[in-house]
């Protein structure tokens, strides 16, 4: 299955990862399982970053990433729709750290803490400290989502943690992707990990009890 996705991840036409979903979805397999076939082989590539796959493939992979969460976010929505109506849990702000311009993990985490009652508020991909600082301040953020697939890229979350830190900006932070493990998460100072979306929601409501 792997080696399928990411022939599909790598096609230039696009056609791939429609048929790749559609033959999925027709075979009764839920959109949150074949988000998590698409996330192994996102990792994959990122893996192979500038060992077998370089920026071309990057930016390919990216762009069907995106179409196959278009086809899949109705029923994404779907699942959650109503779950969290009765309350606010609170307000997040999310993007994908600077360098890294993949983003399909972080919208899905972005979906589900909506529907978990959550206001959420997506900066999108390659977000830089300072962005990420002035939204947490602007907004009056309860909790700062970072996402990194890539590992080139990781380091750039205890750049972010760091910088909140010294200007005393208070807010909870929460990390998860493809290059993100609990141990790195301990070891640059999150005050909490998500292994997937699921759990990131998880965690993001346990932060404001």
């Amino acid at each position: 299955m792997e080696g399928a996705i990411v022939d599909a991840l790598l096609d230039v036409t696009k056609k791939k990862i429609e048929a790749f979903c559609e033959e999925r979805l027709n075979s009764g397999t839920n959109a949150y399982e074949i988000i998590d076939d698409i996330t192994r082989g996102l990792r994959e590539i990122g893996e192979g970053y500038r060992e077998r796959y370089f920026d071309a493939e990057l930016m390919v992979s990216g762009w069907n990433a995106k179409k196959a969460l278009a086809i899949l976010k109705p029923l994404l929505q779907e699942k959650g729709e109503g779950a969290g109506a009765e309350y606010k849990s609170g307000k997040v702000v999310i993007g994908t750290v600077k360098g890294d311009v993949h983003d399909i993990g972080k919208e899905i985490v972005a979906i589900m803490l909506s529907s978990e009652g959550f206001e959420v508020i997506d900066l999108g991909t390659d977000v830089d400290k300072e962005k990420y600082a002035d939204a947490v301040e602007e907004t009056g953020a309860d909790i700062l989502a970072l996402s990194a697939l890539l590992t080139t890229t990781r380091e750039y979350m205890a750049e972010v943690i760091e910088y909140f830190r010294r200007n005393g900006l208070e807010v909870k932070i929460l990390v998860g992707g493809g290059a993100v493990s609990s141990s790195y998460a301990n070891e640059i100072g999150a005050d909490a990990y998500g292994k997937d979306a699921v759990e990131a929601v998880r965690k993001a409501k346990a932060l404001l009890r």
